[in-house]
C-alpha cells in the first residue's frame, strides 16, 4: 500500500506561481509512474501531467503546456508540480497519483493510476 500526501496548494492571483509537492510512503516509489490530476467544481477529473518511473519521459495536457513542469526526486520519494502563470480556470483540487504500470509512455487516464492522494486546493483569483 502506498500513501500519497500533497502539499503546497493555496490562493494565488492570476499570473502567479505555486509549487505542489507529493510525498509517497514506502520503498518502491522509484518504480511508480507519477501523475497530477485536477478536478474543478462540477467537472470531471482531468489529467494535468505525469512522469515515468525512471523520469525519462513526461506527458502534459495542452492546457498547461509551457506553464507547468513536473519533476521527481526518487531519493526523497517526492514529485513536484511547478505551476507558473496560473489562470483562474486552473482553480481546482489537485491530486497526486501513482501507477504501478511500467510503461514507456506516460498514461493519462485516471483509471491507469492505482493510488491517490487526498488532494490540495488551488484557487486562482482574477
Amino acid at each position: 500500500q502506498v500513501q500519497l500526501l500533497e502539499s503546497g496548494g493555496g490562493l494565488v492571483q492570476a499570473g502567479g506561481s505555486l509549487r505542489l509537492s507529493c510525498t509517497a510512503s514506502g520503498r518502491t516509489f522509484s518504480s511508480y509512474t507519477m501523475g497530477w490530476f485536477r478536478q474543478a467544481p462540477g467537472k470531471e477529473r482531468e489529467f494535468v501531467t505525469g512522469i515515468s518511473w525512471r523520469g525519462g519521459s513526461t506527458a502534459i495536457a495542452d492546457s498547461v503546456k509551457g506553464r507547468f513542469t513536473i519533476s521527481r526526486d526518487n531519493a526523497k520519494n517526492t514529485v513536484h508540480l511547478q505551476m507558473n502563470n496560473l489562470k483562474p480556470e486552473g482553480t481546482a483540487v489537485y491530486y497526486c497519483a501513482a501507477s504501478t504500470r511500467r510503461t514507456v509512455v506516460v498514461l493519462t487516464g485516471a483509471g491507469s493510476y492505482d493510488y491517490w492522494g487526498q488532494g490540495t486546493q488551488v484557487t486562482v483569483s482574477s
